[in-house]
């Protein structure tokens, strides 16, 4: 599968609150550029059935974000009816606030739409979306504290029967980061718990060219620096134990109003 992701609009290395991209109207966030260009790559793909979804923006930010701009008519919503209209097969995907970790304004307020049962909302989760919280403490209550701070940025979505993808989390794959390794723990028990879908970030081992500097290693990555093989066999075990629905089809048929569903 899939999944096509608007990420920044000037090349370069993402992301940061001061960059440009972030949010409608920054410098190189030009809103009715943006629409034109969903509308072009939602044209391009119709009909391609291994593209199933779009990806409107990647991780809104910045000093410019506000909850009241994201639901006008002419940005999230009006960008989602765009890719609609160009291609009614494919998923619409839509982000948050603060780098895609916050949707609770969701839950007073839902989006409006002129059709459905393709909407879905994506969340990212990395150690660093939690702040120190994985440096300090048991890390079984520090667990407990963050996934009470998810269900009221974004898990409550799941019980209103909306899809949940977690659409980027990663850890550094050298092991040598324990604070990674904490929240790892973490988020692999409520992967499974919650049955949710999900991509990992990232695959490359390393980049030709980084930030202007060659041959940069990425210890995040799946693949080994030479991009031979995998850089942590545990971790890719890990994955695999995620992979496939845990719940069972039953189970999600009872849980998602039928008008809801995929």
């Amino acid at each position: 599968m899939v999944i096509l992701d608007n990420h920044i609009s000037v090349p370069g290395w993402c992301c940061s609150g001061r960059d440009g991209n972030g949010f409608f109207g920054d410098e190189y966030f030009n809103p009715e550029q943006w629409l034109e260009g969903l509308a072009k790559m939602a044209t391009l793909f119709n009909n391609t059935q291994n593209v199933v979804g779009m990806s409107l923006r990647n991780e809104l930010r910045g000093h410019g974000q506000d909850v009241t701009t994201w639901y006008k008519q002419v940005y999230m919503q009006e960008g989602a009816e765009r890719v609609h209209a160009a291609n009614p097969h494919v998923l619409t995907i839509l982000s948050g606030l603060n780098f895609d970790n916050d949707l609770s304004f969701l839950g007073s307020r839902p989006v409006s739409l002129t059709y459905n049962g393709k909407l879905v909302f994506e969340l990212h989760w990395y150690k660093f979306s939690d702040g120190n919280a994985w440096a300090y403490g048991n890390p079984n209550r520090v667990c407990r504290n963050v996934v009470n701070r998810l269900k009221s940025r974004a898990l409550f979505l799941l019980s209103q029967g909306w899809p949940l993808f977690v659409s980027e989390f990663g850890i550094d794959e050298t092991g040598s980061n324990e604070n990674d390794n904490r929240y790892s723990e973490c988020l692999f028990g409520l992967m499974a718990k919650l049955d949710l879908d999900w991509a990992v970030w990232g695959l490359q081992g390393s980049y030709y060219l980084r930030q202007g500097k060659a041959d940069v290693d990425e210890p995040f990555g799946v693949l080994s620096f030479d991009w031979s093989g995998v850089r942590n066999q545990t971790f890719l075990q890990r994955l695999q134990a995620i992979q496939h629905p845990l719940q069972g089809t039953s189970i999600y048929d009872a849980a998602i109003p039928k008008h809801k569903k995929l």
